[in-house]
């Protein structure tokens, strides 16, 4: 396998990886959901947000004041004590007419903008859960109300840090909002039975400035349902010093509840195409305050992320990624895979030891370098992910066991390919390029579920940067990782220490078949935290169909169809159950575990003055795992527990959870393990380290109690 090809394999890979966005709420007309211009919020921060609301093609909803009939798109709020919202700004509507009925709507994708104001004396740590009853009436040939729940948990901070995307889009909502008319002045009356609207047009008013060219098709829309008669025509007349828009008055107008208030829209003629504006005059029901830009606008600059990382600095984080790497060199889920690529030195001439090591070191780097783009590039798009995003993708946990799997069979002999694994006096003639960099590659993607000492705090760091802090950070880790291996390929001193050959070789490359096949098991038993038993049923007759091609591929081309069609019947069969209900089903009774967190159960318990201990773990989390079994599941540990009268609460990331991204982010970290202890009054957390002993959760105890 060339380098080219190898770079393609893991581009798709990542495109896969890229297809586990969490969905917004949907209906079978309208997606729904909101937005922060901020990643993090500090407390006393007024935070601009969006509703951002979705139709089909053909659809719409309504707006402020819906003409003749329906109802605007509404939120009912239940927010966290001393937090208030403003309520929903609307950009222009457009006329929609159905007979005699005239209506103001809005298609499409609409932003709605409105601002949510954190009280100062809120914690600067953990996140706020700010959550809505969503309300609207979406139209075509037939009317639906609908309804849903919508939420956004923010996390809090010392300081505060722009989201890259939805705060130029936040940005471009505000802007679409109407011009206020008010500095320009205007004049707004009833004459007889018309409501006459007029301004100036000289070029101190925004409306003035827009009359300086061609326009066409100005309409007005009052917020007043009573005020207009809406289907009937409006007359448009503009002079050299004022703009005026008369329409009738509609017959249920109360000239005791005039309200002179609304939104003018025209169109512009601007570069040879017709450009609509919009202008408001009076002020708008419910709004106390206008919506201002965010600002700075665009890509954030670097701040302080959150305690516990606030004292790195960029070469702190990379002396700490480079760290992180060399001690995942010794992680359970990698020690295999290098050991037996480093045993093929030992009958490797000093030129192709040379050569398989910088092969093997742009693989490691190519694979890092490509996560991270894939990484940041999700979370820009507003996807709240961490390291080891891609194995809460059942298909790349499926993938990845089935990898193992296969590996497993060639190390058994079943089958050989050149370059993986070039150890024995058989094997060590073959070319051995492709394989060193597609071990790099391997190693890599079995230390994705391994957080290593220092690497935590490193890719916390990271995460609160721009693009080029990150990609160094994980350029740093790549480097700390894919240095001892490609020292050995230079040093021969080093290579010297080496086991010399033999056949004994042949047999250790056969025994190191079962640490891939316990990884594979290891790795479907992720899958029942993702899928459900079902998913699992399809890896394993996937893995059945796999062991068979490879045993009839030996034959002739009718064993090789017959292999074929094996496989592709068992991955259509494995289809349903690994992106389906089974997904959904294991969610639901992940979320609804006794002792699973929440924000809203832990600040009740802490409220009630209990002490708090927080486990955010996931199933394919070695690290995790690792420090459940010497740790936190040992007798003394238990009793600990017990006599303290702790609260444990596990957060599971097995499958993505925004919620529980959010609040890793909170604490400065891009993954899991995050061990987090709220003794009884404490003001905050204890952050424990993410390798534990006994003796280190004891201590965290005692010192709290």
């Amino acid at each position: 396998m060339g380098l080219r090809a190898v770079c393609c394999v893991f581009l798709v890979w990542a495109a896969l990886a890229a297809s586990a966005f969490a969905q917004p709420y949907r209906t079978d007309h309208v997606e729904i959901e909101l937005h922060a211009a901020r990643e993090r919020a500090a407390p006393g921060e007024t935070v601009t947000m969006v509703l951002r609301q979705k139709m089909n093609p053909g659809w719409h909803v309504y707006w402020l004041n819906p003409g003749d009939s329906g109802y605007p798109t509404s939120l009912d709020w239940t927010l966290p004590e001393g937090v208030t919202v403003t309520p929903l700004r609307h950009p222009a509507p457009e006329i929609y007419r159905l007979g005699p009925i005239v209506n103001y709507i809005h298609q499409g994708e609409t932003l709605y903008p409105f601002t949510v104001q954190i009280p100062p004396g809120q914690a600067a740590r953990g996140a706020l859960t700010l959550t809505a009853r969503a309300r609207w009436l979406v139209c075509e040939e037939e009317c639906i109300p609908e309804e849903g729940d919508v939420s956004l948990r923010l996390p809090l901070a010392r300081e505060g840090r722009d989201d890259r995307k939805w705060a130029k889009l936040a940005n471009e909502a505000i802007a679409a909002l109407p011009q206020d008319l008010t500095a320009g002045g205007f004049d707004a009356k009833t004459v007889t039975n018309t409501f006459e609207f007029s301004a100036p047009v000289g070029e101190g008013s925004p409306l003035g400035q827009a009359l300086a060219g061609k326009t066409r098709n100005a309409h007005f829309y009052p917020f007043s349902q009573s005020l207009i008669d809406h289907a009937a025509p409006q007359r448009v007349k503009q002079s050299n010093a004022r703009f005026t828009v008369e329409a009738p008055l509609s017959v249920s107008f109360d000239k005791a509840r005039f309200a002179p208030a609304g939104v003018l829209t025209l169109e512009v003629e601007a570069g040879g195409a017709w450009v609509k504006r919009a202008f408001q005059f009076g002020a708008t029901p419910g709004a106390s305050e206008e919506i201002a830009a965010v600002d700075p606008p665009g890509d954030p600059a670097p701040s302080a992320p959150a305690a516990p990382n606030s004292g790195l600095t960029l070469w702190s984080a990379l002396a700490f990624g480079l760290l992180g790497g060399l001690i995942l060199n010794v992680m359970p889920c990698v020690f295999p895979v290098l050991s037996l690529k480093a045993l093929s030195f030992a009958s490797a001439s000093p030129a192709k030891a040379r050569r398989e090591g910088v092969l093997f070191f742009a693989g490691v780097m190519v694979t890092f370098l490509t996560l991270a783009a894939a990484l940041i590039a999700l979370q820009s798009a507003g996807a709240q992910i961490g390291w080891g995003f891609q194995l809460q993708s059942p298909w790349v946990t499926s993938a990845l066991a089935l990898l193992f799997f296969a590996l497993g069979l060639n190390l058994a002999g079943m089958f050989e390919f050149g370059g993986l694994q070039n150890v024995g006096s058989g094997l060590a003639e073959k070319p051995g390029g492709s394989g060193a960099f597609f071990t790099g590659a391997l190693a890599v993607l079995a230390a994705s579920p391994c957080t290593a000492p220092f690497m935590g705090g490193a890719l916390g760091w990271a995460a609160t940067q721009p693009p080029a802090a990150s990609l160094a950070v994980f350029a740093a880790l790549g480097a700390g990782f894919a240095v001892p291996f490609t020292a050995l390929a230079f040093a021969p001193g080093l290579r010297k220490i080496l086991p010399k050959p033999g056949a004994w070789m042949e047999r250790f490359k056969q025994f190191l078949a079962f640490p891939m096949f316990a990884t594979a098991i290891w790795l479907a038993w992720v899958l029942t935290m993702q899928v459900g038993p079902g998913g699992v049923l399809a890896v394993l007759a996937l893995a059945l169909a796999l062991a068979f091609g490879v045993w009839a591929w030996r034959g002739g081309i009718l064993s090789r169809g017959l292999a074929a069609l094996v496989l592709v019947g068992a991955a259509v069969l494995a289809f349903e159950p690994l992106s389906g209900g089974a997904r959904a089903q294991a969610q639901v009774q992940t979320n609804t575990a006794q002792g699973a967190w929440t924000a809203e159960r832990v600040a009740e318990l802490r409220a009630a003055g209990k002490p708090v201990f927080v486990n955010f773990t996931a199933a394919w989390c070695v690290s995790c795992q690792a420090n459940e079994a010497v740790a936190l599941s040992r007798p003394r540990v238990l009793a600990a527990f017990e006599q303290a009268g702790i609260t444990y609460l596990k957060g599971d990331w097995t499958s993505r959870d925004e919620n529980i991204a959010r609040e890793l982010a909170a604490y400065g970290r891009a993954g899991v393990p995050l061990y987090l202890y709220f003794a009884p009054g404490a003001e905050s957390a204890k952050v424990l380290p993410q390798l534990l002993t006994e003796q280190i959760v004891l201590d965290a105890i005692d010192a709290g109690s």
